[in-house]
């Protein structure tokens, strides 16, 4: 969030420290979409090249080892919270949820490592959306 200043004498906002651009606002939702995307958008290829390839290589071998996407629903708080971080990998898990990828309830620890997989690639999209704001923002070189 911007940081605001208040004059002294006047108690009124000024401007934001670090005023919201257009490209503020489109660089995390593309890079939530797609992994990398929003650096890429900001012209950092390299490091959108390789969030890119971080959360792909995560995603897939999260499925290639049978591990369970989550479901959107309100029960277990567990389920909740590998939901928001399987929903992290944006078009990703849109995709495996159309193609009903990760339906499987295995039962052995490759699936519960995939898994894993699975929820840590949507988080390190996250993060990497924030980080694509930040950049847009100004705040990071």
């Amino acid at each position: 969030m911007a940081k605001t200043t208040i004059d002294k004498g006047k108690n009124t906002p000024t401007a934001p420290e670090y005023p919201i651009t257009t490209m503020a606002v489109v660089a995390p939702i593309v890079g939530w979409l797609i992994p990398g995307g929003g650096h890429i958008l900001l012209k950092r290829y390299v490091r959108g090249a390789l969030l890119l390839v971080s959360v792909l290589a995560m995603f897939v071998i999260g499925l290639g080892m049978q591990g369970r996407i989550y479901k959107p629903n309100g029960g277990d708080i567990l389920d909740i919270l590998g939901f928001v971080g399987d929903a992290g990998a944006g078009l990703l898990y849109f995709a495996a949820r159309i193609m009903d990828w990760g339906n499987v309830m295995a039962a052995n620890a490759a699936a519960d490592y995939g898994k894993t997989f699975l929820i840590v690639a949507g988080l390190l999209n996250f993060i990497a959306a924030a980080d694509a704001h930040h950049i847009a923002l100004g705040k990071k070189p």
